[in-house]
């Protein structure tokens, strides 16, 4: 049976575009690294974009293993600018609230989740245990999508 570790990006700087981590998310990223660094993994898998590379980057210093990336692990929506913030808001709370809501910026809920799990399923076929550096929706998103229930809000949450 495969194990998978999946782990949220790290604190990233609060600008739109593909920004990396801050000090304190590096930090994280090196506790992190740290606490798994003797559970045996035997792969890292990253999202493409730089916030979770860097979370990654930690995990392959810690363990000696390669960073792959594979794009399906990309967060459902990234907020670039060109879209207002208000815009982006309001299509994130209703991908929130309906998982088929297409954001302007993104991949519905359903999607990202099938694409997610469909990763995560191809990793599993040899039975490697595997490390997925992804962002936080990528845990919640699969679990949703193997319990088949619908998306919970949650308010304490800002948006990737």
């Amino acid at each position: 049976m495969a194990v998978f570790h999946l782990v949220q990006h790290a604190e990233k700087e609060r600008r739109p575009g593909d920004p990396g981590l801050t000090g304190r998310g590096r930090a994280q990223a090196a506790r992190t690294a740290g606490r798994l660094r003797e559970v045996g993994l035997r792969a890292i898998v990253s999202s493409p974009l730089r916030r979770a590379r860097e979370t990654a980057s930690f995990l392959a210093a810690a363990t000696g293993l390669e960073v792959r990336e594979d794009a399906r692990l990309r967060e459902r929506m990234n907020w670039d600018g060109v879209q207002p913030l208000d815009a982006f808001l309001a299509d994130w709370a209703a991908s929130v609230r309906d998982r088929d809501h297409v954001p302007d910026c993104g991949d519905s809920s359903r999607a990202t989740a099938a694409r997610m799990r469909a990763c995560l399923l191809e990793l599993a076929e040899p039975a490697e245990r595997a490390e997925a550096a992804e962002p936080a929706e990528v845990a919640e998103l699969s679990a949703r999508a193997s319990r088949s229930s619908p998306p919970t809000p949650s308010p304490a949450r800002s948006p990737s």
